[in-house]
Parts: C-alpha cells; structure tokens; sequence
C-alpha cells in the first residue's frame, strides 16, 4: 500500500555547511510531500568556526543542491531562526511561526528526522506535525567537514562528502578575508585546547560579565584577540582563584573599558548564571553576568584597555538590530536582561 503524500514537509538543521546526507534526506522530504520547508538554524549569529556562514549563504548551498539533482524550485520552502539558548519556548515558537507562515493555515505537515543522539531532541518537540523517520543513515556530521575545511580547504575528502554547488561555493569563500580570519580563529583555539590536553579531565572554566545600561545605551567592548576578534562583546574574564564574583566582575569590567563610576555595585539589579554546554569554543565555559543600571545622565567616558580594543555606548536599538555583531552568546544574555526588566 503507497504511503500518503504530506502537504508539507519540514527538515530542521544548522548546515554548517550542508553535505550529503543532508541532501538525500532532503530529496526524501519531496518524496514525502508535495512541499518541502528547510528551516536553517543560527541564524543572524556572527561567523565563527562552529557557525562560519549566514542563513542566506546556506539557503543558497541548498538550493542549488537541491535543483542540481533535479528539485523543482517552486516545492522548495525556506525560514530560518535565530539560536535562543536560555529559552527553548522561544526558539520552538521561532520555527512554528516561521513554519505556519508559510504553509499559511494548512495543518498538514509532517517533520523529517532521524533520532541518531541528543541533539535529534527538536524531533519531540512538535507533537502536532507528524513525524517521518527518514531511511538515510549516514555517519556524516557537519563537525568534522568544518574542521577539514579550516585545516585542509576544499580537499578530495570534503569533495566527496558534500554537494557539488556546497563545494563550489567553500572554494569561493576560501578565497576571501572572512576564511582566513576563521582558519586563524581555529588554530587559536586548537592551540588554547592544546594546553589543557594534560589535565587528568576536561577542564571548566568560570567567567564573570556585566551589562551595563545607561540612558538607552548598552556599554560594550570590542575583543582584541581571538577568538571573536572584533566580534561586540560585555566587558568581563576569567575569575581568579581568591575573588568573589561580583569583584571579578567590577574588576573585569574597569579593566577593560576604564569606566569610573564610584560604588558600582549599588546599581546592581540582577544577576544570573549562563551555563549553555556549548556556549563557548574554548570548552566548558561558565559564566556569571551582572546586570548594572546606571539610569539616565551623561554617558560616562570609556576607552578600549586590556583584552579590548575599543570600548562604546551602543544604543540599544542597535543592539537588538544586530545580533550578528556578537561574540558567542553575548547577545542573548544581554536580551535577557533588557527584556527582563
């Protein structure tokens, strides 16, 4: 008996970059249904090694997969969403919406997967699409193509393992600024995990941040080094051994930016732990962020010190305009507190 054919059928994923495997499941999905919605992940996050190409980028290596292998361009769909690490009730209604617009009312949706490991959680967590369990089972992962890339550019192996039109454009982009700038962001932090490979066990490390608002602005400094060099970030660093976390923070904080405010600590109004897994590409990274309102007045002057090479008040409108301008997950601890209060 012919299994019935879905309205619309949707496959989630980074693509960071899109291979094989991808594809085929892909080529499954219009099989499966009349439409197929790819639903790209991380978007509008800054480049790094793990996240090296925009959502418009990555549509584009699917697209052109996709027609390369015979795909009729008007059953291909896309959204994409942002990563929203601290709040998974936003992220879910980030791709139902972007979903629902698309198919605009019809419920006749299907999601395609395969369950390999915990990062396949996503696949539980729309009980009201159906599922297709897709029949491609591939040891292919996204991980290790980008580490052939940043250390071996568009060799044979990555050739074989990715789609032509994926393949053509890592050659083209291999040429530009933006390459070489994540090729010496990788070798960075393989040489800072190098460091630790002699501990008896993966190390943690712990962090302090504060987020300092003044009359609509955000204060900010801009990374001198790698990785997330030039990338927008809080002031903040590593905690050392005698300090509590708020004089890290205090301390982190005058480093880096010279800010001269008396007593910074009584404009403190809320704090909490971002402890994302993955947060960081240098390893475990824990971090405490500060939330500090100075009110309304004159802005007070900073300059780049330290780990930083500028310090600046960005108008917050800027900063929720621009999540792409953010080291790591700076953006989203930040967004938590302004929408907080």
């Amino acid at each position: 008996m012919r299994k019935r054919k879905y309205t619309f059928g949707v496959f989630i994923g980074r693509f960071e970059p899109p291979h094989n495997a991808h594809l085929q499941v892909m080529l499954e999905g219009l099989e499966a249904a009349d439409k197929l919605i790819v639903v790209i992940g991380s978007a509008r996050a800054a480049r790094n090694t793990k996240n090296p190409f925009t959502a418009e980028e990555r549509q584009e290596m699917i697209l052109q997969s996709l027609l390369d292998a015979g795909a009729n361009k008007n059953k291909i769909l896309f959204t994409n969403v942002r990563d929203y690490f601290y709040n998974e009730n936003m992220w879910l209604a980030d791709v139902q919406a972007g979903v629902l617009n698309l198919t605009r009312g019809n419920t006749d949706i299907a999601l395609l997967g395969h369950e390999k490991d915990e990062s396949s959680y996503y696949l539980r967590s729309f009980p009201e699409w159906a599922f297709i369990p897709t029949r491609v089972k591939s040891p292919l992962n996204s991980t290790d193509l980008r580490k052939i890339y940043f250390e071996e550019g568009v060799s044979e192996n990555l050739k074989a393992n990715v789609p032509g039109a994926v393949s053509r454009f890592l050659t083209e982009f291999q040429k530009t600024e933006d390459y070489q700038n994540l090729k010496g962001e990788h070798q960075d932090i393989k040489a800072y995990k190098e460091l630790w490979k002699v501990a008896p066990f993966p190390p943690t490390f712990v962090t302090t941040d504060a987020v300092v608002v003044k009359s609509g602005h955000v204060l900010l400094i801009r990374r001198a080094a790698n990785p997330g060099k030039g990338k927008l970030a809080m002031p903040g660093g590593f905690l050392e051994i005698d300090e509590k976390l708020i004089t890290s923070c205090i301390r982190e904080l005058r480093e880096e930016t010279g800010i001269q405010i008396d007593n910074i600590e009584t404009y403190l109004k809320d704090q909490r732990v971002f402890d994302y897994p993955t947060r960081s590409l240098r390893g475990r990274t824990i971090t405490h962020a500060f939330h500090f309102d100075l009110g309304i007045g004159q802005l007070p002057k900073v300059q780049g010190l330290d780990d930083a090479s500028e310090a600046l008040w960005v108008p917050i409108s800027d900063v929720f305009a621009h999540p792409e301008w953010f080291f790591e997950d700076h953006y989203i601890i930040i967004e938590h507190f302004l929408l907080k209060n």
